[in-house]
């Protein structure tokens, strides 16, 4: 059974949809809190004017509170309180009560005498000048009774004096219901319209993703297809789209026809390999049974040629096999000098000619095996006995921070046509099968592998004097012409 979130879709839809909810939550909260913020502003603001005007009017009075005209609405609650905490006037929702607020009264001390009248000098508790309204505005949040009702009001204090050195101050309160009221509306519509946009979000993150991934979903079920039915030569659809998906296919077409060429190369190499151990094994077996029938026929010499002639087609293909299946050298330090010097020195008497060699510089080393790497050396050298005229050159030097090895003929060459074909394996062009005394056309084509994975390349040119030369170009370790010999692996 799938589960719930198995599907990208799924994934993304609740995934867009999660982030959406987050940010409209963050961004409400944000909403909220400046609402809020705005509205308690605007009542501190009317709670200031309404303070201001009423202690501006009292200063004409000249200490007469009786005549306030003060407002007579549960919204607006103004009170003046003396110094001594004594009520001197209210609006009618206020009367008969003691103070709504005390904090920041006037003090009973004299009033400060100011004659300069500078704007720029704020009053102290003290009070203003005679006859003035102070500066300074102290706001506070007060909950009221009002009967059996609480409702909370937002307060400005402002001190006055009166022309006599009394001191007082004004309490205006400007009701918060309305800002709450509608602080309340906006976070019951924000509450509604949550639901909806993230209906519609993730509504609109499933369509849009179920139409992105619909060519995925194509790729996956050609894929299926050709997975069932092994034909490698099929491929995905490519979309048009020029983004991510399309270039998906085409990756994954490029990956069918690696393995389609891979598949290929392994059934022409089963089949080439069962041809090349079919005449061996046939010619033992003919062998074996002329012996038993007449044992004074049998040739032991073309029986050991075949056998040994077996034995290096099995040694090739275990290596060719080991190869393939990702096989790395060694890091070891192999001295190429030293390996030439010792290749030739072991090479078998039946060789046609004896190679020349030219070693212009010392202690070339590199990182890898030691066996892979005198089986290049071999190899080329094999390749070379069976088509040079008359001589054999190996040369070794540096080139441009690399190993460079050589291994040349004065034999017909091989044409530049043919010159890519030659490492293919089992590949023998139509001179050397002519002249082939046993090689099954591997040698090349194992050479070039082992160099490849020792990051180097190999290649095949003209010689100088006619003839092929192979190139064999290998990273060089630096700093290794005074390193001591390795003996690797």
């Amino acid at each position: 059974m799938r589960k719930p979130l198995a599907s990208v879709r799924a994934r993304a839809a609740l995934g867009a949809t999660v982030v959406v909810a987050l940010a409209l939550l963050a961004a409400g909260l944000g909403l909220l809190h400046v609402l809020r913020g705005s509205l308690v502003d605007h009542a501190a603001l009317q709670s200031e004017v309404r303070a201001r005007t009423t202690a501006g009017a009292q200063a004409t009075l000249n200490g007469n509170f009786s005549r306030l005209d003060l407002p007579d609405d549960e919204d607006r609650l103004v009170q003046v309180v003396d110094s001594t905490g004594k009520v001197l006037a209210a609006s009618d929702e206020l009367r008969g009560r003691g103070p709504v607020a005390d904090y920041d009264h006037a003090h009973a001390e004299k009033p400060a005498r100011d004659t300069s009248h500078d704007s720029d000098k704020k009053d102290d508790h003290r009070g203003p000048p005679r006859g003035e309204v102070g500066t300074h505005v102290e706001h506070k949040t007060v909950t009221v009774a009002l009967g059996s009702e609480r409702r909370d009001y937002h307060f400005a204090a402002v001190h006055g004096t009166t022309f006599d050195g009394r001191t007082y101050t004004v309490y205006a309160g400007t009701s918060l219901e309305d800002e709450q009221a509608t602080v309340d509306q906006v976070t019951r519509a924000l509450l509604l319209g949550l639901p909806f946009m993230l209906i519609v979000v993730a509504g609109v993150t499933w369509l849009v993703t179920h139409r992105a991934l619909r060519p995925v979903e194509g790729i996956r079920a050609k894929m299926a297809e050709i997975t069932a039915s092994g034909d490698l030569s099929r491929r995905v659809p490519e979309p048009d789209s020029h983004d991510e998906i399309a270039r998906l296919a085409a990756t994954t077409n490029e990956t069918l026809t690696a393995l389609e060429q891979s598949a290929q190369r392994q059934l022409r190499f089963v089949a080439d390999a069962s041809h090349e151990l079919r005449s061996p094994i046939a010619s033992l077996r003919t062998q074996l049974e002329v012996a038993t029938a007449h044992s004074e026929l049998l040739d032991t010499d073309e029986l050991l040629h075949d056998v040994i002639r077996l034995q290096h087609l099995a040694t090739d293909l275990l290596l060719l096999a080991r190869l393939d299946a990702g096989e790395r050298p060694t890091g070891a330090r192999v001295d190429l000098a030293a390996l030439a010097r010792e290749e030739l020195s072991q090479r078998p008497a039946t060789d046609r000619i004896t190679p020349t060699v030219h070693n212009t510089d010392t202690a070339l080393e590199v990182h890898g095996s030691r066996t892979q790497l005198a089986r290049v050396l071999s190899n080329l050298l094999d390749n070379t006995q069976r088509h040079a005229a008359s001589a054999i050159t190996v040369d070794l030097r540096t080139d441009d921070g690399e190993v460079l090895l050589t291994v040349s003929d004065d034999g017909p060459g091989i044409p530049a046509s043919e010159r890519e074909r030659v490492f293919e394996r089992f590949v023998r062009l139509d001179d050397a099968r002519s002249r082939d005394d046993g090689g099954a056309g591997l040698g090349l084509a194992i050479a070039r592998d082992v160099v490849h994975r020792h990051g180097g390349t190999l290649t095949v040119t003209d010689a100088p004097g006619g003839g092929a030369a192979f190139q064999a170009r290998l990273p060089r370790i630096a700093g290794s012409a005074n390193s001591p010999e390795s003996v690797g692996d």
